[in-house]
C-alpha cells in the first residue's frame, strides 16, 4: 500500500502514475517528471492519494516545477511550435506524401547534449525522405529524425474523441494494442458496419475486447437460442439472450408471451428439470 499521483504532460493527453514521495501535489500544479531526456514539466491531474496497490515500482516525481523550469517548458513548447510548422512546409515544398502528427523537442543540456527534434509522422507506404531530413536540420539548426506511426499510433498521439463521448482510451491509460477481432463484434450481436465498430484510427476499436471476456462466460452456461428451458413462470423456449442483464428471453408455451428470466434461474431449473426426467421418486434411476 502507498500514494499515487497522476499527471499529464498535455490537457486531455495520457496519463502517467508516480509515486509522489515527500511531495503532496493538488490538481493544477505543475511538477517535475523523470523522463529518459532529464526532468520535464506535467500537471498533475489527480491529487496524491493512498491505493491498496503497491507503489514499489512507479517512478517517483523529481519535485514540484519552479520559475525556472516553467521558462524552460515554455521554450520548448515553442520550439516545438517552431519546428511543426517548419516540417509542414518543406513537406509541402518535396511533395511528399506525409501527415505531420507530432513533433517531440529535446534542449540543448549542460552536460554537451546537443538539441533533437522528433517528427512523427504518418504516410500511405514508405517514403524517401532524407532530402527532407537535410533540410530540416538546416532549418531548424538541430539533429532531426522522422518516425513514421501507424494508425492507431498515431491517433494515440494525436488524441480525440471517441463514439462513446470520451477521450480516446489509446490515448489516456491503454498502455498496449491488445488484438481485436470481428469475432469480437459477432459474438456480442453488434453490426458489423465498419462505421459503427471502427475507431478514430479506422481500426477496429479496442474497447470491443473489454466485455468479451463477459459475453464469452455468458455464452458457455447460458442456453442457446431455441433451447428449451423452464422457468419460474413455465416452460418455454429461448428466443433471445440479453448479456448486460445476465438473462434470456423465453417465448412461454402457455400463452406465448415473452418472459425476461435470470439465467441463473433458466439454467438452475433446467438441470432440475433434467435430471427429474433420468431419476425416479426417492432416486431410483429409471
Amino acid at each position: 500500500m502507498g500514494m499515487l499521483c497522476a499527471v499529464s504532460f498535455n490537457r486531455y493527453g495520457r496519463l502517467y502514475y508516480l509515486d509522489p514521495g515527500e511531495l503532496r501535489p493538488q490538481v493544477g500544479d505543475k511538477v517535475l517528471v523523470p523522463t529518459d531526456d532529464g526532468p520535464e514539466v506535467a500537471e498533475c491531474v489527480w491529487a496524491a492519494q493512498w491505493v491498496t496497490e503497491e507503489t514499489d515500482g512507479f517512478p517517483r516525481l523529481v519535485g514540484l516545477a519552479g520559475d525556472d523550469d516553467l521558462s524552460r517548458d515554455e521554450a520548448l513548447r515553442r520550439r516545438k511550435a517552431e519546428a511543426k510548422v517548419a516540417a509542414k512546409r518543406l513537406i509541402r515544398a518535396h511533395g511528399l506524401p506525409m501527415k505531420v502528427v507530432a513533433v517531440d523537442h529535446v534542449l540543448a543540456s549542460a552536460d554537451g547534449g546537443g538539441e533533437r527534434s522528433t517528427v512523427y509522422f504518418t504516410a500511405p507506404h514508405r517514403v524517401d525522405f532524407r532530402s527532407l531530413v537535410r533540410d530540416l536540420g538546416a532549418t531548424l539548426h538541430c539533429r532531426v529524425e522522422l518516425r513514421q506511426l501507424s494508425a492507431r499510433d498515431s491517433a494515440r498521439v494525436q488524441g480525440g474523441i471517441g463514439s462513446c463521448g470520451r477521450d480516446l482510451c489509446c490515448a489516456t491509460f491503454l498502455n498496449d494494442f491488445e488484438p481485436v477481432t470481428i469475432r469480437m463484434a459477432k459474438d456480442q450481436d453488434l453490426p458489423l458496419n465498419p462505421l459503427r465498430i471502427s475507431g478514430a484510427c479506422g481500426r477496429l476499436m479496442c474497447c470491443l475486447k473489454y466485455e468479451h471476456p463477459l459475453y464469452s462466460r455468458f455464452q458457455e452456461s447460458a442456453p442457446a437460442i431455441g433451447a428449451r428451458v423452464t422457468t419460474p413462470e413455465g416452460e418455454g423456449r429461448v428466443v433471445g439472450h440479453s448479456v448486460p442483464r445476465d438473462a434470456v428471453n423465453v417465448r412461454l408455451d402457455a400463452d406465448g408471451s415473452r418472459s425476461m428470466c435470470s439465467r441463473a434461474d433458466v439454467c438452475g431449473s433446467r438441470r432440475a428439470y433434467e435430471g427429474r426426467d433420468q431419476s425416479g421418486p426417492a432416486g431410483v434411476t429409471k
